[in-house]
């Protein structure tokens, strides 16, 4: 029995000895896999990375985690100006009047005075620009009333984007309690925001000029260097107070493929910016984006019942590319198209019809949205009368 406390300590020696190149193999697997786009965003609380097109996630960190979004909140604003302005709701030369509330707004602004006036295009350089929080405000109360109305708009659009994580509580960041969102939310919004093409417009910009015709003409610089310093960068949004720390969420587009990538709670403005870039440049080296549809294109024309129109056109709404790994075709995946059956007037322009469904290896990748190209009316008894007829008797 004495030999036996010898006996294990040998084997504990031998077993060291050959462990241990094992050991030091295994760790440096694992730094490999963390160079390889484990660990993009070490400093950050979360992050997220995604395909703009296919919506693919392509890195997560704390995807889901809420937190507040500082001025990142301006997504949703600046998506709901362009939405309005799509519906032919408001014009880009339409006067804003800027209430005395608005006004009063703190933080970053454009340094609106109460009663002053300015166009939709000029708040929209305002608020992308130069992150103002007053001329968001603005905004809120010129599209729905009050920024309260407005702020119940922001919560509906997040719901039917499913931003699960997502409360608003105001139209800029500013900081209140519960006023939340997380990187895959803030991901979300940035997506639908980039299907309308003409905000990179506002936020791709570096600098500009507001109030240029007057005495004091107000300088513009863009609160994301990002546009400046990495290429193919033109947007979004950067974010910070003291509890959120350093936000952003950019985007970047090389050839056929665009990217956002998210980042919040950063320690400092530096290094959100290397880790955004460490994300997008993960993004261009491992993927790569074939053009599959481009914007409006017909896929199917299909019979409409009792319409004033037979049938209606089924599109795609935007430009949509296929995200595949370096070395893959879009051939290899399966395109399957799903449309409502027995389709039924009214039926409104840019409604969702049905979707296409991407599948490799019989697993569903991604899916493209289909609508209706146009409104086709509901026809009066006369006119499905005469339709009835003529199909009847021939002409």
């Amino acid at each position: 029995m004495k030999k036996l406390p010898i006996v294990l300590l040998c084997i504990f020696l031998i077993m060291s000895l050959f462990s241990g190149p094992v050991s030091a193999e295994e760790k440096t697997k694992q730094t490999t896999d963390q160079q390889q786009g484990v660990d993009l965003t070490p400093n950050a609380v979360s992050a997220v990375l995604m395909d703009r097109d296919t919506g693919a996630v392509l890195y997560e960190k704390n995807g889901h985690k809420p937190l507040p979004p500082a001025s990142i909140t301006k997504v949703m604003t600046m998506l709901l100006i362009m939405e309005a302005l799509d519906r032919g709701e408001i014009k880009l030369t339409d006067k804003v009047r800027t209430s005395d509330y608005a006004a009063s707004m703190g933080g970053s602004q454009i340094f609106l005075e109460p009663g002053e006036e300015m166009t939709v295009d000029e708040m929209l350089k305002g608020i992308a620009l130069a992150s103002g929080n007053d001329a968001s405000v603005a905004m809120a109360e010129h599209l729905a009333g009050t920024e309260q109305a407005f702020v119940e708009k922001m919560n509906k659009r997040a719901k039917e984007l499913g931003m699960d994580d997502t409360l608003f509580k105001n139209s800029n960041g500013l900081p209140v309690e519960g006023h939340v969102s997380s990187a895959h939310d803030i991901a979300l919004m940035s997506r639908e925001l980039l299907k309308h093409e003409k905000i990179t417009k506002y936020t791709g910009l570096y600098q500009d000029y507001l109030r240029k015709d007057t005495k004091k003409p107000f300088w513009l610089v863009n609160t994301n260097r990002l546009v400046r310093f990495y290429p193919g960068a033109d947007g979004l949004k950067t974010g910070y107070t003291s509890e959120a720390k350093y936000c952003l969420t950019a985007t970047a587009k090389r050839g056929n493929m665009r990217v956002i990538a998210v980042v919040m709670g950063a320690p400092d403005s530096k290094t959100r910016n290397q880790e955004i870039a460490a994300m997008m440049d993960y993004a261009f080296n491992q993927y790569d984006s074939q053009p599959l549809y481009k914007e409006n294109q017909v896929v199917k024309t299909v019979p409409v019942e009792k319409g004033m129109q037979e049938t209606v056109d089924i599109i795609v709404p935007y430009h949509f590319s296929m995200l595949v790994k370096k070395g893959e075709k879009a051939s290899q995946y399966e395109k399957v198209i799903a449309i409502q059956s027995e389709l039924k007037a009214p039926i409104k322009k840019g409604v969702k019809i049905g979707e296409i469904v991407i599948k490799k290896d019989g697993k569903t990748v991604s899916t493209v949205d289909l609508v209706a190209a146009s409104n086709v009316e509901k026809a009066g008894w006369w006119k499905l009368f005469k339709r009835a007829a003529r199909k009847m008797f021939g002409g």
